[in-house]
Order: C-alpha cells, then structure tokens, then sequence
C-alpha cells in the first residue's frame, strides 16, 4: 500500500468540518479566496463551497499581463461548476509602475510583489465581503517554504495545509474537480513557462515519498539515504527546509515579560 494514499471520504469530511467549524468560530460565515486556475485552489474551493455554500464563498482571479490564459479558462470552471460568487481584478496596472522604477528587477522578486499585491486585494475583499481569507497551500509547500511570505502565505485559515501535493491530487479527483484542472502542470503562474517543479528541480511525487519519511516517519537525512534515496536529492530538500524554517514560525517576539501575547489565552476567550 503506498503510504500517502488517503481515505478521500473520511479527508472531505473532516476538511469540510474544519471550515465550516472554524469559520463559524470566529464570528463568520462567508469566505473568500484567491482562485488561480490550480489545482489546490480548485480544491480550496470546492471544499469551502460545501462548507458554507457556494454563495458564501468569493473567488477572485487575479490574472497579470503575462499569465497563462488557461487561468483565466481553469478557473471559470470551477466558478461554473460550484455557482460561487466571483471577482477579476487584473493586476497589471497595479504593478508595473512599481516595476518600471526598477528594470533590472529579479524575476523572483516581481514574483513576490505580484503574491502581495494579490494579498492585499483578497484581504481588501475579506472586508467588503466580510469574509474570512481561506488559503491553498498544502504541506510539500509549506515544508520546502515554497511560497511568498505575507503573500499566497497569508490567510486565516487553510485546510489543505496538512495534505501533501500527491495527496491534494488524490483528493481533486475525487471531488470531480475538472480533468484539465488535474492534467496540468503545476505553476504559480508568476512568469511565462513558469512551473513548480522546473523551479524546485524535483517533482511533486518524488519529493513527498521524501518528505513522508523524514516528517511522518522521523527518519533522518541519513537514514532516508540508507532506504535508496539519492543523497544530492536528500541534502537539497533537507537544506530548503532549514534555509525556509523562519516561514513557518510565528515572528520572534523579544521576551520582557512573564506571558508573551502568543501565550495560551484561554482563560480569557473562554
């Protein structure tokens, strides 16, 4: 049996429970979110759409200049398919004055800047909509810090954060999420011909046979290398995570008192 194939009716369950609980938790009922086209924001919304109905969910797509048309096309699917509400806000003349200040800009970093801004305008829309910001990142991401920090990073809740990529793909389809949705290789979509996993240098069913391993498993670097994994591959995975570890971690608060403001409140929210 491979180890990360999943019980896909018992995952629906509990993900669309978490939503809906949490959501409903902290004072809401609607949701909002950023609708790429992909795979994980496909599911995202699918899964918020059973959570808390399709007319309690906003997708917004926000297409740049150089984004692949099938975003655009993926994305109207899933709108169709659901009956969600829906929102285009083209990002063009949002960014490219600041990036004309700078020609020489780095591709990574106009990537970073177009994650922002499509942060800022979900965020905006959290407010109009009074809804929560529900993300799509899943865990092989979240673990290779393969994301924007306060960009596709930013949420209030994300329920795909404890599924790795191969096990997103394995839920999608059985969710019935469109097939062209499921073919395509996985992109953020940030600069033409750009895909996940040309940027890594790995794909998606390698690295989390790996990651399984060393995070479910606790196996060690050296022990994944003793099971057949290549030991270039290991030491390239392992160094992303060290090199990205600040991601995943609440900023450091300077220590001045007995209880920082990210102690237990309970006593208090109770």
């Amino acid at each position: 049996m491979n180890e990360l194939n999943i019980d896909t009716a018992r995952t629906r369950t509990i993900l669309v429970e978490f939503i809906a609980n949490t959501i409903e938790n902290a004072g809401f009922s609607k949701i909002v979110l950023g609708l790429s086209g992909g795979l994980d924001s496909a599911l995202s919304c699918y899964l918020a759409a059973e959570a808390v109905g399709p007319k309690n969910v906003l997708a917004l797509r926000m297409p740049y200049r150089t984004s692949s048309p099938d975003s655009l096309a993926h994305a109207q699917l899933v709108i169709d398919a659901l009956g969600v509400e829906a929102l285009t806000f083209p990002l063009t003349g949002m960014v490219d004055p600041l990036f004309e200040l700078e020609p020489k800009m780095s591709k990574q970093r106009k990537g970073n800047i177009l994650a922002r801004q499509r942060m800022i305008l979900l965020y905006d829309q959290s407010e109009a909509f009074h809804g929560l910001v529900l993300g799509s990142g899943n865990k092989t991401e979240i673990l290779l810090g393969y994301s924007t920090l306060f960009g596709d990073s930013a949420c209030a809740l994300n329920a795909l954060g404890d599924l790795y990529k191969t096990q997103v793909r394995q839920l999608s389809a059985a969710l019935g999420i469109p097939e062209p949705i499921l073919q395509k290789p996985p992109s953020a979509d940030l600069w033409p011909g750009q895909t996940d996993e040309d940027e890594l240098g790995f794909t998606y069913s390698e690295v989390d046979k790996l990651l399984y391993q060393l995070v479910e498993e606790q196996r060690t670097p050296q022990d994944c290398i003793m099971q057949g994994f290549a030991e270039s591959f290991v030491r390239a995975v392992v160094s992303r995570i060290r090199a990205t570890q600040f991601k995943r971690q609440a900023p450091p608060i300077a220590r001045l008192s007995k209880r920082s403001a990210y102690e237990d409140l309970s006593h208090i929210l109770s």
